[in-house]
């Protein structure tokens, strides 16, 4: 035998394994984007290809009710009895309690709120005259206790009974922070040439009324220490809501202004003259596309005898109309009976209702 040293073998083969994997992590960790006669060559997948063909491949309407119908008529069947249940609950605490109305803030089964409106009615029960107190309001099933920003009466799905009592008996302090709300409300509205402050739920956070009570105080106090020369009521027909999380001041398509709460004072008397006459064109519209959704809604409703049709808040009034001019072209027999559902993805709820895209595709798929 040769004896060799394979001393320095062992110290490369230590090297090797001991190299730092930072040094590793310097690689860049984006994709490479090979030339197209790689994939020819080697005989690999072109990555760029398969997303190709699955858009071509894109759900379309038609394919996709063809596909979940069926599955979809089940459920909407078996839900039947809960869903007679809920209008009959609904409409009994409704009238006990001489509620404006009960609404819920998320998408939730029927069997959950059932359940719900169950544990109301034994509250009811146990604890009417306090539960009377909400006589003229709306209850809103949500993630917390308390009072909205509107003045609704939210309640807890995870509380127990006690904070819901506890609610209830807090009502007349409640209605007494409303009162001061408004009247700040209307305080700001002088000072700003009589521009009317809204809260639009569908686009706002969720606040709770002392929550949205002191955005509005700490707004009321800088416009009273920078006192803008506004001409009063100049701005009457206009509105704003408050934003405690913008920067600038901006102009919705609806037509109302967004105003952050730390506006600069002076940007934003520019800012709202300079737009004035803008925001009345866009109210205009909203308006008269509120008209055009509401009958493009009732035609969609006939033409393909639903017994429901609706939207998610997130759709707009535009996308709305855009989705049932299209809808009203066509020839849908799967959509007789049923619960239809507005909004930016396929799915068939546990009730049956059909929820389809606003931007559907029929056909060819539009890449």
């Amino acid at each position: 035998m040769l004896n060799l040293s394979i001393e320095h073998i062992q110290s490369l083969n230590t090297n090797v394994h001991t190299q730092p994997l930072k040094e590793a992590k310097r690689m860049p960790d984006r994709p490479i984007k090979w030339d197209k006669s790689y994939y020819s060559f080697t005989g690999f997948k072109d990555p760029d290809e398969d997303l190709e063909q699955v858009s071509r491949m894109e759900t379309t309407l038609t394919s996709w009710l063809d596909n979940n119908g069926k599955s979809a008529v089940k459920k909407l069947k078996n839900s039947l009895p809960l869903r007679k249940e809920l209008d009959r609950l609904k409409d009994e605490l409704s009238h006990q309690l001489q509620l404006s109305d009960i609404r819920w803030q998320r998408s939730w089964g029927v069997a959950h709120r059932c359940s719900q409106l169950h544990s109301l009615s034994r509250l009811a029960q146990q604890n009417l005259e306090t539960l009377k107190k909400a006589k003229g309001c709306t209850i809103i099933f949500t993630d917390r206790s308390g009072m909205s920003a509107v003045g609704h009466v939210m309640l807890g799905t995870m509380d127990v009974h006690h904070h819901w009592t506890k609610l209830f008996e807090r009502l007349p302090s409640y209605f007494d922070l409303q009162r001061r709300l408004m009247i700040l409300e209307d305080q700001i509205s002088y000072l700003l040439g009589g521009i009317q402050v809204v809260y639009i739920e569908e686009l706002q956070p969720v606040l709770t009324l002392e929550e949205y009570y002191s955005l509005l105080d700490v707004f009321y106090n800088r416009l009273l220490k920078s006192r803008i020369p506004f001409h009063p009521r100049s701005l009457r027909g206009l509105q704003m809501i408050l934003n405690s999380d913008r920067y600038a001041p901006s102009l919705h398509e609806l037509g109302h202004f967004n105003i952050p709460t730390l506006c600069d004072p002076a940007n934003l008397q520019w800012f709202i003259l300079t737009k004035a006459q803008q925001a009345r064109e866009n109210m205009k519209r909203k308006e008269e596309l509120k008209v055009i959704e509401n009958e493009l809604i009732q035609a969609s409703t006939k033409k393909f005898s639903l017994e429901k049709l609706y939207k998610e808040p997130s759709i707009s009034s535009t996308q709305m109309v855009d989705c049932c001019k299209r809808l009203l072209e066509q020839s849908l027999p799967y959509l007789h009976g049923m619960h239809l559902c507005i909004s930016h993805f396929y799915s068939v709820m546990q009730d049956g209702d059909l929820c389809i895209p606003w931007n559907w595709k029929n056909g060819e798929a539009i890449k």
